[in-house]
């Protein structure tokens, strides 16, 4: 009997002992501390207090507190700093902006990208407008040819942040926009380029948007004005239009190919047929044609311009 009683006991305390377990464990899953979401780590950090203050002031703190998933690219206050002064602005400039929201929403996709998935190639960003990833021959990672991501993968409860070192924007312009507009700048450039260009019947090629895919490598007016010199010629409209147009697509790789996509001792195709052209980063040539180091990665809705000094010539 005394056997029975204590084999009862023991097995009363057992359960007892499984009861409290389970409540505990019960009550840890019904009240979990919250790991921080997208804002609350951002807010955390002063180097994006600028972030912080624009997201608040945009009404996107509900939003990037949702459940997500989200990527967000966060530029450090340096980062907006560089972006501002580049661009003429103060910050309450950038904050009263209608375009606010959108410049901020270009910033973020809507899934989970870790730096281990990130490729190259074109992303599409919550504002609805695709920017362009570039993976550098160091594997640095940058964003439309002038922005580095600096550090990856600060993880929150609902994404993941990469830090940036500039603010990003969508480009607005096609590239033959942005030559036109350059011909009647303070200091007017490409002038003979689209004169070329329009002698040609070429310009409306250069009219695209995003679903075009242009590299152009764009001779400074100097280098034209030597090329005449060297055929014995005054202009464009003395070169035979067969030439002419030859030589200009000569200049057009049929990708979107900014400074960090380019490699070494690469053969470019262009859009003359059968022509390509050599790739020399160490002397940052293409072909016997310098690269304008201050003059890459001009970024187009259509593509990129990359500015050399000698007009590219067929052989």
């Amino acid at each position: 009997m005394k056997t029975i009683r204590s084999k009862w006991s023991l097995l009363t305390l057992a359960m007892m002992s499984l009861t409290l377990v389970l409540f505990s464990s019960c009550n840890e899953d019904e009240t979990p501390t919250p790991d921080p979401n997208l804002v609350e780590v951002v807010a955390s950090n002063a180097n994006f207090s600028t972030l912080v203050t624009a997201v608040q002031t945009a009404g996107l703190v509900q939003t990037l507190s949702g459940d997500g998933p989200f990527t967000v690219f966060a530029p450090t206050n340096d980062a907006f700093n560089r972006f501002l002064t580049a661009n003429g602005l103060t910050a309450s400039q950038l904050l009263a902006s209608d375009g606010l929201a959108e410049t901020l929403t270009y910033h973020v996709v809507g899934a989970s990208v870790p730096a281990s998935s990130v490729s190259a190639g074109k992303v599409t960003s919550v504002s609805g407008d695709p920017f362009y990833v570039s993976i550098a021959p160091n594997n640095e990672i940058w964003i439309n040819g002038n922005t580095k991501i600096t550090a990856t993968d600060v993880l929150a409860s609902n994404g993941i942040i990469h830090v940036l070192d500039n603010v990003i924007t969508p480009p607005t312009q096609s590239i033959a926009q942005i030559a036109i507009a350059s011909t009647t700048a303070a200091q007017p450039e490409f002038t003979q380029l689209v004169a070329a260009l329009v002698r040609a019947n070429l310009a409306g090629a250069f009219q695209g948007g995003f679903d075009d895919n242009f590299t152009v490598f764009a001779p400074t007016d100097a280098a034209f004005r030597n090329l005449y010199t060297a055929l014995g010629v005054t202009s464009v409209d003395e070169i035979p239009l067969a030439t002419l147009t030859s030589v200009l697509q000569y200049h057009v790789v049929p990708a979107r190919a900014f400074s960090q996509d380019l490699r070494q001792g690469a053969s470019l195709p262009t859009l003359l047929t059968g022509k390509n052209l050599t790739v020399n980063l160490s002397d940052l040539k293409i072909n016997d044609s310098g690269l304008v180091a201050a003059a890459l990665n001009i970024h187009a809705t259509n593509g990129v311009i990359h500015v050399i000094d000698k007009v590219l010539l067929p052989q």
